[in-house]
């Protein structure tokens, strides 16, 4: 099976890994899993098989434990997503301020469903637990760092076309 990066990215991955590996002692090395994964993401955007057997044999553990590790945690994508990933909060505080409307609003202006990227390849939109925004709900997050609160129409709309001219 090929590797999952070129040239250039297998360089990369290669230091930044060396970096990563020497805050831990050689003994604990499978302790590094989090930021290896990690380093896969940004470097392909997800963490694909071959990723994931490459990090485990790294980190000198079982490929099935590297896949454990990324398909537990949700901010490790195991298949391309879109450019931007929006996770919109339909816990119980963002429920009872209209989250399942903003969801609705998005699904029908990206023209998806949760769970699904936009044709253009530009919007993931997927469905999240609490994002711990309670009183400014509903809210959504944008690439797993920027919070949108306070949600409306307007604000979904401006969202939309900044993350599209991206």
């Amino acid at each position: 099976m090929a590797g999952p990066f070129d040239e250039q990215q297998q360089a990369q991955f290669d230091a930044e890994l060396l970096k990563i590996l020497a805050r831990y002692p050689d003994v604990h090395k499978a302790a590094a899993m989090l930021p290896a994964l990690w380093l896969v993401q940004r470097l392909l955007g997800f963490i694909p098989v071959s990723a994931l057997e490459l990090v485990a044999s790294r980190l000198g553990v079982p490929p099935g434990r590297a896949r454990e590790v990324a398909t537990f945690y949700v901010m490790y994508y195991t298949e391309p997503k879109g450019r931007h990933v929006l996770d919109v909060c339909t816990n119980i505080s963002c429920s009872l301020c209209g989250a399942e409307n903003a969801l609705a609003y998005l699904e029908a202006k990206l023209g998806i469903k949760a769970g699904q990227t936009t044709t253009d390849k530009k919007i993931h939109l997927r469905e999240a637990e609490c994002l711990a925004s309670c009183g400014t709900g509903p809210m959504l997050q944008v690439d797993g760092g920027e919070y949108v609160e306070n949600l409306t129409p307007k604000k979904l709309d401006e969202l939309v076309a900044r993350l599209r001219r991206d």
